[in-house]
């Protein structure tokens, strides 16, 4: 199935052998996970840059407001659209490149008494979200 990484590849005239990797419907999770993994790709492979690019799209599930469901519609003002994007590379060559991060370490984190914080559902109506009233942070 082509998606957004062909279509990707074929916009910036990259190798059609470069190598890709899709995260398909990873929500807010594939931001944390892509750049672990980006930087592992950039540190495990000499001169190798990775470019990361997200987008988040829930705007194709928008459903409307409800009486019964408030927190559905804050969910969907809170995760809505948006994209980012960034090449991950380990020594830079300063002589024609301008690092503007640097990345020091990466980690991830469950946080106790988080599990059924923030709930996402895909249903006929569209996306429902379930939040607690104490989202911890």
């Amino acid at each position: 199935m082509p998606g957004a990484d062909y279509q990707l590849t074929k916009l910036l005239g990259l190798c059609p052998s470069v190598k890709r990797l899709m995260m398909y419907q990873q929500g807010c999770f594939a931001r944390s996970s892509v750049l672990c993994l980006a930087k592992d790709l950039a540190k495990n492979n000499a001169g190798a840059c990775v470019l990361v690019v997200c987008s988040e799209i829930t705007a194709v599930t928008f459903c409307g407001p409800s009486d019964t469901h408030l927190d559905s519609l804050v969910g969907q003002a809170l995760f809505g659209d948006g994209a980012a994007a960034v090449i991950v590379g380990v020594d830079p060559d300063v002589s024609f490149e301008s690092p503007l991060f640097q990345l020091v370490s990466e980690a991830q984190t469950i946080l106790p008494e988080s599990d059924g914080a923030i709930d996402g559902h895909l249903r006929e109506v569209g996306l429902t979200f379930h939040l607690l009233k104490d989202v911890p942070c």
